[in-house]
């Protein structure tokens, strides 16, 4: 028997409660009924170290597992903690959600414009709900890909949802399974597809109780969270499982369309077979059984195309991977910061690097990191890499949280959209953005330890002690997170304005086939100097000229094309609240044009 096919957790069905956990190294280990009335089953042991058991138990009960006949613990696979993060598992019904998305049958990554959003900060009502109300708003931008930060139950009201202890339980407070179930199915109805942001490289430090169950972790590597998930060594089967059944999971009980892998490049594996790639072969085959293709994206901070080459050629097959080196050229460019690992970056060169080689830094010296870094991307297509101007860890991981809207004047904030719009990479942006949100988005967090409190309040402190340590907010207050929730002024100038500028660089990206264009040789990039940065691109019938000027004051370029150009697009015009443009209507060959500060502007040769 394969030791990878275990299912666990609780299953309910017709007045039976079948339960099945992983506790290799336990002698005993019982079921106790907490309720409707006390009772202890034994469990019984299999070869893996999987103990099970069968029994009559309404839908409701709620229980957890003695180890030893010591220790009292949740189950690690709950799907729901009613009574919180420390409290006994339920007894539920997965299954009865009448699904209405028959016809769903995906998108490709290649087609996605990506809406990451936090489900508790994203509306009034901080649930499931709330984004469903918001759908027709989110059609109307252009969106096709909401993007959920991770939802697993977390302790507290309120948390970012990368302090997740059970990655099987939807958190409560946003309005649990089968509201989640009811958001997958309306955003389906509406042609869009939805991306589940999931934590598989550390668990949250309270309520996680795993170590109690058996070696989830390993000693051998260390992650920034302590020891890493053991995925390589040991009894690491049973921990490969825990995960994989949980995408399976997310797969086939809520017909989610992808997830996105959290920092993968903490997932320490180095079995000849590793878990990321089981991931895949999983998603595939899911993929193929349904008729419903699943999408795995990875972030990680290695400049390296391992997760996104295929097998064939040494990879894992992940269908695309975040790109913060496109972040972070185009941050520091704008702003000026020079600060922690903006220092590789700020010059106009390294935004041509972003977009000629995708990786700034592909194998050459990294000042911030002392060393050579990265690797070529060689013939990957742009369409596997995601790139954005702001996303939740950009924003949140700064001390005061403030969004670009905050230092970026409004002639380049369109620059920075038309940056990330007009570029051949898959466009993420982050909830708020496109109306020139004002609130921050600040680290926020709800535990009940005191002791983990004063220790994150502490790290805090430490960690921006540059900033000013009484205005530094504090991350348990309910303040910060309510400081945290959109404004919603997207219907007020200069929001509104901001909102069509978006709109129509979406709309413009999906019309024009030359937009469409993603392989490495649809694209060039000239630079003629100062800091204005020419994009061509291209398909047979169709051929555009993107202008980028990042200069703070008018610039001159030339047409040096043997065509006239035709001027379409200019972020600079009257009609997006600019200082008017050039109002040029055509460009003949050999003649010069003006771009306006910070402007970006689109220009098509005339046949």
């Amino acid at each position: 028997m394969n030791s990878l096919v275990k299912k666990i957790g609780s299953w309910y069905d017709k007045g039976i409660g079948e339960f099945r956990v992983w506790a290799p190294l336990r002698e005993r280990v019982e079921l106790v009924l907490e309720s409707p009335a006390p009772v202890v089953h034994p469990m019984q042991k299999d070869e893996w170290g999987y103990w099970s058991a069968a029994i009559n138990a309404p839908a409701g009960s709620t229980y957890v597992f003695r180890l030893d006949g010591e220790t009292c613990c949740p189950d690690p696979a709950s799907i729901s903690q009613p009574k919180g993060v420390h409290g006994p598992s339920e007894l539920i019904e997965r299954d009865g959600f009448a699904w209405s998305d028959e016809s769903w049958q995906g998108l490709p990554l290649s087609n996605m414009i990506i809406y990451e959003l936090h489900v508790g900060a994203f509306s009034p009502t901080h649930d499931f709900d709330g984004i469903i109300c918001k759908l027709d708003y989110l059609a109307e931008l252009g969106i096709n890909t909401i993007e959920l930060m991770p939802i697993a139950q977390f302790p507290g009201e309120r948390n970012w949802g990368y302090d997740g202890v059970y990655p099987f339980a939807v958190h409560p407070g946003y309005g649990g399974r089968t509201d989640l179930k009811r958001l997958v199915n309306a955003i389906h109805a509406k042609g869009m597809a939805l991306i589940l942001d999931v934590v598989y490289n550390h668990l949250g430090p309270e309520g996680n109780y795993l170590r109690e169950f058996g070696p989830y972790f390993t000693a051998k590597y260390r992650t920034p969270w302590g020891d890493a998930i053991n995925l390589d060594d040991a009894w690491s089967d049973g921990v490969r499982n825990f995960f994989l059944q949980n995408a399976q999971m997310w797969f086939e009980e809520f017909h989610i369309d992808g997830l996105r892998l959290d920092a993968v490049h903490a997932i320490r594996d180095f079995s000849a077979h590793p878990f990321i790639r089981q991931l895949k072969e999983l998603a595939l085959q899911v993929g193929e059984g349904s008729g419903h293709p699943r999408v795995l994206i990875a972030e990680l901070d290695l400049n390296d195309i391992r997760y996104i080459a295929p097998p064939e050629k040494g990879g894992y097959g992940l269908d695309g991977q975040w790109c913060d080196e496109f972040h972070h050229a185009l941050h520091a460019l704008l702003t000026g910061e020079r600060h922690g690992y903006y220092e590789d970056f700020g010059e106009i060169d390294h935004l041509v690097a972003a977009f000629r080689d995708t990786f700034v830094y592909h194998g050459n010296y990294s000042p911030h990191r002392k060393r050579g870094f990265g690797a070529p991307v060689g013939n990957t297509p742009y369409g596997r890499f995601i790139v954005f101007s702001q996303n939740h860890d950009q924003i949140g991981n700064r001390a005061m949280g403030d969004r670009s809207s905050e230092r970026l004047s409004f002639e380049q904030l369109k620059l920075a959209a038309a940056t990330v719009l007009l570029s051949p990479y898959i466009p993420l942006l982050f909830m708020g953005e496109e109306y020139g949100e004002i609130n921050p988005f600040l680290f926020f967090t709800g535990f009940e330890d005191p002791e983990l409190i004063e220790s994150i309040r502490n790290g805090r402190k430490k960690e921006f002690r540059y900033a000013d340590g009484d205005g530094l907010p504090d991350p348990q207050a309910e303040d910060t997170f309510l400081r945290s929730n959109l404004s919603w002024r997207d219907r007020e100038e200069p929001g509104a304005t901001l909102f069509n500028y978006y709109r129509f660089l979406i709309d413009f990206r999906a019309r024009r086939p030359a937009m469409q264009a993603m392989e490495r040789d649809s694209m060039r990039v000239h630079h003629p100097g100062g800091q204005a940065v020419c994009i061509d691109r291209r398909l047979p019938g169709d051929h555009l000229l993107i202008w980028l000027n990042f200069n703070g004051h008018e610039t001159i370029v030339g047409n040096d094309r043997e065509s006239a150009l035709r001027p379409i697009f200019d972020s600079a015009s009257a009609e997006w609240r600019g200082p008017g443009g050039s109002g040029l209507c055509e460009i003949p060959s050999g003649s010069k044009m003006v771009l306006s500060a910070f402007s970006a502007a689109v220009f098509e040769m005339i046949p």
